[in-house]
């Protein structure tokens, strides 16, 4: 039976992440399956998406990082969940509007699923904040020990959870939109853009933010020691400056944020994907590339190792030895039927990630999480009988 959703986001539209683009998927999803949505997230986002209602909740944007906010409700926003009276709550990487999300369901005596996206403890190291990390550990862990259930994106974020002392937690894996996300021809006019004008050559293509946790600058040493080799970094952030200062002088091209079928162009210009994150609880973009049959060289941590089979559609390298990277870039560039294979298992694995199944697996959990709530309240039920009848 389709119910009435709450959901409680930190990052939502304009913003363009994978957090965002699992959130608008799953909006999708629920909408088709004839679920009431209403989203509260930051503000300057459109007022409906898939047929649920945004409503833009604001605050001052980030210190040290713009593009996320510090979203603080007013009593407008308790009037609105009071009014729509959902059946459940899901808390989106809880930190500062996600704890309200929590309290409005507790005073409702709604059920609250929360689902973790985001390592922000592991954020925190690369913004020089190292010596906090256990204390975010601790708020996060608090948050979401709230839930009914939490869910997270990979099993090595499920292992990291668990050892982190996180209660309740369930792999909700991820996919993707292979209708969209898929091979096709390379577009002469996107291979010479990501190439400055040189489409002969090996070009490696990243997609993502432009920040100190994505480790952008270990690549470029390894993969400008071979000729002929071409770099776009596709994206922005808060380091976008900073890393087009350290690759001045490389053959590399920074053509800002791409979407829609741009973005499909720029993954099928590509000869392969570098993904050298150490911190994604996913990888959601080296999916996508696979998708268009480009094989990935990534570093070997975190939710990609979900992602990448070694030698079978990509290459790892170990993230504190990044000269391997060059290496495993030649053996793409100089063996093509070596690549063809890669490329070809890369998009085979893609097309099992079929992102209607993954959220329908989410729908499924709401459902757990009501039940789990159920018996939460007849166990107290039952305990308040055994009190008064003392």
């Amino acid at each position: 039976m389709p119910l009435k959703i709450a959901v409680f986001t930190e990052t939502f539209l304009p913003k363009i992440d994978g957090v965002v683009s699992i959130l608008c998927l799953m909006l999708q999803r629920l909408n088709e399956r004839g679920y009431k949505v209403l989203l509260f997230g930051p503000p300057g986002g459109p007022a409906e998406y898939a047929g649920a209602e945004i409503v833009g909740v604001g605050g001052p944007p980030l210190p040290f990082y713009p593009e996320l906010r510090i979203n603080i409700p007013r009593r407008r926003i308790w009037r609105r969940v009071q009014e729509f009276r959902p059946d459940l709550v899901h808390v989106v990487n809880p930190f500062f509007l996600g704890p309200f999300g929590l309290s409005y369901a507790r005073r409702l005596q709604a059920p609250i699923l929360a689902s973790f996206h985001t390592n922000v403890p592991g954020y925190v190291k690369h913004y020089g904040g190292g010596f906090i990390s256990p204390l975010v550990w601790w708020y996060i862990r608090m948050l979401h020990n709230q839930a009914h259930l939490n869910l997270c994106p990979s099993t090595a974020t499920l292992s990291e959870l668990r050892q982190q002392g996180f209660s309740r937690v369930r792999w909700w894996q991820r996919g993707i939109d292979t209708q969209r996300f898929c091979p096709g021809p390379r577009d002469a006019e996107m291979r010479s853009r990501l190439t400055d004008g040189h489409p002969e050559d090996f070009l490696l293509v990243y997609v993502g933010r432009h920040s100190p946790e994505k480790n952008l600058e270990s690549i470029r040493d390894p993969i400008f020691q071979a000729p002929g080799v071409r770099l776009a970094l596709i994206g922005g952030g808060p380091s976008h400056d900073q890393i087009r200062a350290y690759y001045r002088g490389t053959p590399t091209v920074f053509p800002g944020y791409l979407q829609g079928d741009n973005l499909v162009a720029a993954y099928r210009a590509a000869d392969a994907f570098i993904f050298p994150s150490t911190t994604e609880t996913f990888g959601l973009v080296a999916l996508e590339a696979m998708a268009c049959r480009v094989p990935v060289i990534a570093a070997r941590a975190g939710g990609v190792v979900d992602i990448v089979s070694e030698g079978i559609n990509g290459f790892y390298f170990d993230p504190e030895q990044p000269a391997q990277i060059g290496p495993l870039m030649r053996r793409l560039r100089d063996n093509p039927a070596l690549r063809e294979e890669l490329a070809e298992n890369a998009l085979l694995h893609a097309k099992s990630r079929s992102w209607q199944a993954t959220m329908d697996q989410l729908i499924d959990y709401y459902h757990l999480t009501i039940r789990l709530f159920q018996r939460v309240q007849l166990r107290r039920r039952k305990l308040g009988y055994e009190v008064r009848s003392d």
